[in-house]
């Protein structure tokens, strides 16, 4: 077995994309909530000024995960950010340094683009990934709570009802 190898993705891979989205959302206990297909990944990831980025992590030239990130601002730092939105390994690859590489090569870029920070969001359940994130020196950012509006409430709150 070879070390895992991180590349961008291409439109072909948006197959391959959704089917680990999928894998996500089953881990995550959400598969009800994918609402998406293989031409809107097309379309938001690689069409005309994408606003979000995937990289496939491969072992031995086999996909085995994906990340999908995107840049933020911080106004404190006043810098960009790099948000994690998704980071899956197939259940039968773990453990092999896929989710690491993938995670690694995120920091990379947040390096190389001046970030000044690379964060994320992880479910409180998730035990296995709170773990493996702390022992890259990921911490916690105790005292906040994601807040999301989505759906009907979107677009009441856009229509400012």
């Amino acid at each position: 077995m070879s070390s895992p190898q991180v590349r961008e993705a291409t439109p072909e891979d948006s197959a391959l994309i959704l089917h680990f989205i999928n894998g996500l959302a089953v881990y995550e206990k959400l598969a009800d909530e994918v609402d998406t297909n293989e031409a809107m990944i097309t379309e938001t990831l690689f069409g005309d000024n994408p606003k979000a980025f995937c990289l496939i992590g491969e072992i031995d030239n086999e996909p085995v995960g994906f990340a999908i990130y995107f840049y933020n601002y911080s106004t404190w730092k006043g810098k960009y950010g790099i948000y994690l939105e998704d980071l899956f390994v197939s259940p039968e690859h773990r453990g092999k340094g896929a989710g690491k590489a993938l995670l690694v090569h995120i920091a990379g870029i947040a390096v190389k683009s001046n970030c000044g920070r690379f964060e994320w969001s992880v479910l409180d359940w998730n035990t296995p990934s709170i773990e493996f994130y702390e022992s890259l020196g990921a911490r916690a950012m105790e005292g906040w709570d994601i807040y999301r509006v989505d759906g009907e409430n979107l677009e009441k709150l856009a229509n400012n009802e």
